[in-house]
């Protein structure tokens, strides 16, 4: 229990880190995680538990000094595993490690079944908010409210219900949103200039950039409740419901994409269509899972299960879209050999090669980079992993708006004389080389 608990605090992401509430019922694990937050100088705590009540075999009366809340760093907990191993303590809340917040000696009278209390941090670290039951036989029932956020500077002292280092990410997605409805504006113009150019992949372009543009809206939204009041008011339905929508439409954009669906042909081939029956499926149980993920927080029943459930699903849907992209490069292979037209097929397949490696490195930075800068930078600039992923779609998707943008000729077929007798040149290499 003891090193699955340093895993998780190693591992887990930042929570929401709204006001939460966990019902617990004849309990009787030793620790019970509830919440995490990254608190500055000014950190408080409030907790407020009703229903509370013990059962169990335990010896009458129980020691309740045995029972409680405390917070703790993951540096913290390693020193309190040193300290259990080396018999220097019996009990979690013995150590001078933990930062002890509650314990239910501190019960007004011990048949007490609620109780409100306050706690005040100043040393400023990214904590874990945990029940110690140091009792095996007791099983503890209770509903605990917790409610963890800072004070901010200056005369007001306002709360800020976000973590340390989230607190600005209202701001952030504010103005990455701003910078996609000007996207979504700046595409609108293009297809009205150049409406005889247009395909109807283009306008599919469109609703993926306006998708994202709204989606970043609400989650500005949403996160800016959170930070003032410690409840998103119903702004995370309207994010849950356009990141649900963002996704579909930009796994299924880098699918046609791929295809060459409007440039190259007007339909797709059965085994595309079986691509699409698979990313979109698979995009509606990762968002469910996201949604599980995010409202239940790094502590909640089943979260690790949904966790691993939404890694595996993302990652399935990143190595599906990428199959009709290595099947388009493959059909340009054979065709550049058969029809004659060597240098315009070699083209195309550059162009198909050039964007299989920008989905590539894009899966790889937003999911595998991202990740790594999350695990390595401090709790107070868990902003920068936020930063550093949405920069990378922006990029990502300027890219593919550049390449595939609407032109008097076909993007596929762009060529000049020095790139046809390097495409023909690099033919007669090729062919050479297989015989």
């Amino acid at each position: 229990m003891s090193l699955l608990l340093l895993l998780i605090l190693s591992s887990a992401a930042l929570s929401a880190a709204e006001i939460r509430s966990t019902d617990t019922r004849s309990d009787s694990r030793p620790l019970i995680l509830l919440d995490e937050f990254g608190f500055t100088h000014r950190g408080q705590l409030e907790l407020n538990v009703t229903n509370l009540s013990l059962s169990g075999s335990a010896p009458d009366p129980p020691e309740l000094s045995k029972l409680g809340f405390f917070l703790c760093t993951i540096d913290a907990w390693a020193h309190v595993l040193q300290q259990i191993d080396d018999a220097q303590i019996n009990c979690v809340l013995q150590s001078d490690a933990i930062k002890r917040v509650f314990a239910f000696d501190q019960l007004p009278h011990p048949s007490a079944s609620a109780f409100n209390f306050s706690y005040a941090e100043s040393s400023a670290d990214q904590y874990t908010l945990i029940f110690a039951n140091c009792l095996p036989q007791l099983k503890v029932s209770m509903n605990v409210r917790s409610a963890m956020y800072n004070l901010e500077g200056g005369r007001s002292n306002r709360r800020d219900y976000l973590s340390a280092g989230k607190t600005i990410l209202p701001r952030v997605y504010f103005l990455l949103s701003i910078i996609y409805f000007i996207m979504t504006a700046f595409w609108i113009n293009v297809l009205y200039k150049k409406r005889p150019t247009v395909f109807g992949i283009h306008f599919f372009m469109l609703a993926v950039v306006l998708l994202k543009a709204l989606n970043l809206l609400c989650e500005a939204e949403d996160k800016s409740y959170i930070k003032r009041t410690g409840s998103a008011h119903g702004w995370d339905v309207l994010f849950y419901i356009f990141s649900f929508l963002k996704g579909i439409t930009l796994f299924t954009l880098i699918v046609l994409i791929g295809t060459g669906w409007s440039f190259l042909k007007p339909y797709l081939h059965d085994k595309e269509k079986k691509v699409l029956m698979i990313v979109i499926p698979l995009q509606v149980i990762a968002n469910i899972a996201q949604v599980v993920i995010d409202e239940t927080g790094p502590f909640g029943q089943d979260w690790i299960a949904w966790k691993q459930v939404f890694l595996l699903v993302d990652v399935v849907c990143c190595c599906a879209v990428l199959f009709p992209i290595v099947w388009s490069i493959k059909n340009l292979r054979e065709a550049a050999k058969t029809d004659g037209k060597a240098a315009v097929n070699l083209m195309k397949l550059t162009l198909f090669r050039q964007y299989y490696i920008v989905v590539i490195c894009y899966i790889y930075f937003t999911r595998v980079v991202v990740y790594g800068l999350e695990t390595i930078t401090s709790y107070k600039y868990f902003w920068t992993s936020v930063v550093a992923a949405e920069l990378a779609t922006l990029a990502f998707y300027a890219f593919t708006g550049y390449k595939f943008r609407p032109e008097v000729h076909n993007p596929y077929f762009v060529i000049d004389d020095e790139e046809e007798e390097a495409a023909a040149e690099q033919l007669k290499l090729e062919d050479e080389f297989e015989l």
